[in-house]
């Protein structure tokens, strides 16, 4: 496992998780005039709905953290935090949700990606043996009814599956409620 601490940010829909996530960025900027911030958007537009959202979301993020980068990586995410890995540099990863859902469920157009396996190994060493620290967020779908499709239910298992790997990664797993933070690990 790497020297470098990450943290899991978790929690349900409008929680507060980007917000903590970009101020944890703002916080990594003030303390150092030579560090530098890169949110990694995993988002896709796939409806104009969604592009509203991202749009809004780049413009909300901008005006209140100004020096956080933003690179777009809907695919090869473990390939991008790599790319980008400097001790220097903290990366926010926001969210393993869509990223996952994107992997396992690609929407109609959407290059073909590389197998879900893969993918997630991919991240996981990313996370072992990356020089940045990463601050990930996701939602926490796991609390709520079983879904009905096959489908969905595939998603909530890998997604479970997928916060438990990461935050044996993580020196620190924060719940967010209602825009509080709950930690969970923390080992900083």
């Amino acid at each position: 496992m790497s020297a470098v601490t990450h943290e899991l940010l978790l929690g349900g829909a409008r929680s507060g998780k980007s917000r903590t996530a970009e101020s944890r960025a703002g916080g990594w900027l003030a303390s150092d005039p030579t560090h530098r911030a890169t949110l990694v958007a995993t988002a896709l537009a796939g409806d104009p709905e969604m592009a509203a959202r991202i749009a809004w979301h780049r413009a909300d993020r901008g005006a209140r953290v100004p020096a956080l980068e933003t690179v777009e990586a809907p695919q090869a995410l473990g390939a991008t935090l790599r790319r980008l890995a400097h001790p220097r540099r903290l990366l926010v990863v926001d969210c393993l949700t869509l990223w996952l859902t994107q992997c396992l469920l690609p929407p109609a157009g959407a290059p073909p990606g590389r197998p879900w396996a893969q993918e997630k190994e991919e991240l996981l060493a990313a996370l072992r043996h990356g020089a940045s620290p990463v601050v990930l967020v996701s939602n926490e779908i796991g609390l709520g009814v079983v879904p009905l499709s096959r489908e969905a239910r595939a998603c909530v298992d890998a997604l479970g599956e997928l916060h438990q790997a990461v935050a044996a990664l993580c020196g620190r797993v924060t719940l967010m409620v209602a825009g509080c933070e709950l930690r969970v690990k923390d080992l900083a």
